[in-house]
C-alpha cells in the first residue's frame, strides 16, 4: 500500500508543479517559446483551454490555471482517501488541498532558485533552461537587490530570499498548527 500511495502522490504532485509553473510563467511573463515553456504549455493545454472557455482570467491571474491546480490537489487527496477507505470529508479535503498547493508552490520556488544558483556557477553561454529560470526568479530577486546590492561581485539576494521564504514557511506552519 505504501508503494501505491507514493506513486499516486508523486504523479499528482509532479503535475501540480507543472500547473503551478504555468501560472508562475504567466505572472512573470516568461518567454512561452522557450523549449521548457513549450513542454509546460503542451502538458497543461488539454485541460486549461476548455476551462478558459468557462472561467475567464481576472486581474491578470489565470483563474482557469488556479482552478486546475485546486482540482489536481483535491483529486490527489480524494483518490488517496478512496483507495485507503478513510471516507470522503469534502470540506477537509478542500482545506488540505489548498495547504498542499501552497506547500508545492513553496517547493517549486525553492528548487527553481537553487537550480538557478547552481546553473549560474557552471553555465557557459546561453542555455534555454537558465534563461527561463532567470525570467521566473528575477521579479522576486530584483526588489531585494534595491536594498542589498551585489557586493564585490557576490549577489546575496538569492540567499536572503531563500532565508525569508523559509521563515515565511515556518511562520505559516505555526499559524496553521494554532488553528488545527
Amino acid at each position: 500500500m505504501q508503494a501505491t500511495q507514493f506513486l499516486i502522490t508523486t504523479i499528482f504532485d509532479l503535475y501540480l508543479m507543472v500547473v503551478l509553473l504555468r501560472i508562475w510563467m504567466q505572472m512573470a511573463r516568461a518567454d512561452f517559446y522557450n523549449p521548457v515553456s513549450q513542454f509546460v504549455v503542451k502538458a497543461t493545454n488539454p485541460v486549461i483551454v476548455p476551462l478558459r472557455r468557462i472561467i475567464p482570467g481576472f486581474a491578470g491571474l489565470d483563474m482557469a490555471g488556479i482552478l486546475l491546480a485546486f482540482i489536481v490537489g483535491f483529486a490527489k487527496f480524494a483518490v488517496l482517501q478512496l483507495m485507503f477507505g478513510n471516507g470522503f470529508p469534502a470540506g477537509q479535503l478542500a482545506i488540505v488541498s489548498l495547504i498542499s498547493i501552497f506547500k508545492e508552490a513553496f517547493n517549486l520556488i525553492f528548487w527553481v532558485m537553487v537550480i538557478r544558483a547552481i546553473l549560474s556557477w557552471i553555465s557557459q553561454g546561453y542555455n534555454p533552461i537558465e534563461a527561463l529560470l532567470h525570467q521566473l526568479t528575477e521579479p522576486l530577486l530584483a526588489p531585494i537587490r534595491k536594498f542589498i546590492p551585489p557586493m564585490g561581485g557576490l549577489d546575496l539576494s538569492m540567499l536572503i530570499f531563500l532565508i525569508g521564504m523559509q521563515f515565511f514557511q515556518f511562520l505559516l506552519q505555526d499559524i496553521l498548527r494554532s488553528f488545527f
